[in-house]
């Protein structure tokens, strides 16, 4: 067992928050970070009959892909579906907590999930969201306690530069200082003058991250005052997009990824918009509903584009710009992250004190039927 707070930790880390878009409802929407917790489902939609699951289950939380409260409300009636279940979570003492367009965008989310199942490689961004702001932490320690002070920060993801981890630079060098009245040094004596053998870390660290960083920097650090220097760099660090851009290691029709695409998705059809006889090699993809975004696929390069909800007219823009579009459907686009988030969120949780349990929905079907 542990706190919700706990998990919604192990969330942020997965799909910070801070990558959701402005108009979007993530985080703890019902309950308290102090709640006790020991069983999570994880779902794409909150409906009545998750609900149900959850309170037959045991379950004390719910973690979903979709906000079950996206909009103000101006009441609640429990004679209405979203009431209803609002009476029965709070009755049962059970948190919701959403993860949405932050889980979407997150590297190893939503949409790289439906890449892979594509089968696509050499991915780039899409519809950029966000480019990491990137900060220098420069500190100066005593040589013997540069690795520990190293170690710190890197576990708190300090020195990230592409696919390299753990990155820093040391310089050796001598400090210089004279403890004062009242202090407490380390190392020397109030009054005396005392130069000690130093060394000069420094490191990258993405400004969202700084504050923690600098806490284990300085958690592990001997000195009563600590000495160290936080500058923004102006080169920039990870793009975050909407959506993904990825070649397939063959050239295929537009028909084949169709069928592709209906066999991998958790779906018994998809539709699919052909323009033209052009093969399909370079594929552009934003999960959910995705149709604003055919103009940029279509000037991003690609020969097609996979989302879900396409309407009539974005159907007739494709076909004008001469750009493939498959409508994988909204939740076959989606559905197959959530087993990817419950196996994520086991792992993080593995590593705190306290044992939950995670329950996956592998029942939900698409609202709609083809017949």
């Amino acid at each position: 067992m542990v706190k919700c707070q706990v998990v919604m930790d192990a969330i942020e880390r997965i799909a910070s928050r801070s990558l959701a878009e402005d108009w979007d409802n993530v985080g703890l929407l019902l309950g308290s970070p102090a709640q006790s917790v020991q069983k999570i489902f994880v779902c794409l939609d909150v409906s009545e009959a998750v609900v149900d699951r959850v309170i037959s289950g045991g379950y004390d939380m719910i973690v979903s892909h979709h906000p079950f409260i996206f909009r103000a409300m101006k009441c609640i009636r429990t004679d209405l579906p979203l009431g209803r279940m609002l009476q029965k979570l709070m009755k049962n003492n059970i948190a919701v907590y959403a993860a949405h367009t932050n889980f979407d965008i997150a590297t190893g989310g939503v949409n790289d999930v439906l890449a892979g199942l594509i089968g696509l490689v050499d991915l780039q961004p899409f519809e950029v969201m966000q480019t990491e702001e990137l900060m220098k932490l420069v500190v100066f320690v005593p040589r013997e306690y540069a690795k520990a002070v190293r170690e710190a920060i890197g576990r708190e993801d300090a020195g990230h530069i592409g696919s390299y981890s753990h990155c820093s630079f040391t310089t050796d060098g001598q400090g210089e200082f004279l403890p004062l009245e009242g202090t407490h040094p380390f190392i020397g004596q109030q009054g005396k003058l005392e130069t000690v053998e130093e060394v000069r870390v420094e490191t990258i660290v993405s400004a969202k991250l700084q504050k923690r960083v600098v806490k284990a920097m300085l958690a592990a650090h001997p000195y009563e005052e600590v000495a160290y220097d936080l500058y923004p760099l102006k080169n920039k660090g990870k793009i975050e997009s909407m959506g993904r851009v990825g070649i397939l290691p063959k050239a295929i029709t537009i028909e084949e990824l169709a069928i592709k695409l209906r066999d991998v998705l958790p779906t018994d059809h998809v539709r699919f918009v052909k323009s033209g006889e052009r093969l399909v090699k370079k594929i552009a993809l934003c999960s959910g509903s995705g149709a604003e975004f055919i103009s940029r696929a279509f000037f991003s390069g690609a020969d097609a584009y996979v989302t879900g909800d396409v309407k009539y007219h974005d159907a007739q823009r494709a076909v004008e710009l001469g750009i493939h579009v498959v409508d994988g459907g909204h939740f076959g686009t989606e559905m197959p992250a959530v087993k990817v988030l419950g196996n994520r969120l086991r792992e993080e949780l593995s590593k705190v004190k306290g044992i939950v349990e995670i329950g996956v929905d592998n029942r939900s079907k698409d609202f709609f039927t083809v017949i």
